[in-house]
């Protein structure tokens, strides 16, 4: 009986990997083996940095609406805690957004959230 080697499955397996590898440096790209290795870590780094990015840009919230509420003579601390208090549902994100593009609306929440 001959040996069955399932030429097109093994055939489509490697085209989809090197295909995944396109545009990666040297042999990265054009050896089986490596473009493998390549790909695996590629992807852990895409899974890890997708958690990463949502830390990173709520920092960069923070930053920002503390910054615009240190112009109001307050801090983010206060600011926050004076929203959660009056029950205000307004996340860092957009709270962020006005203090960047609407300076007077945001002065405007400063105001009604430390009254």
């Amino acid at each position: 009986m001959p040996r069955s080697q399932n030429k097109v499955a093994s055939h489509r397996r490697r085209k989809r990997i090197l295909a995944s590898a396109k545009g990666y440096w040297g042999a990265r790209s054009k050896v089986l083996t490596v473009a493998k290795h390549h790909i695996d870590k590629g992807l852990q780094y895409a899974y890890r940095d997708r958690k990463t990015k949502k830390r990173t840009f709520r920092q960069l919230w923070i930053t920002r609406i503390n910054a615009a509420a240190r112009l109001h003579g307050t801090t983010y601390s206060r600011l926050i805690a004076g929203l959660d208090k009056k029950q205000v549902g307004i996340n860092r994100k957009i709270l962020a957004e006005l203090a960047v593009s609407n300076p007077d609306a945001f002065a405007e929440v400063v105001k009604f959230a430390l009254a």
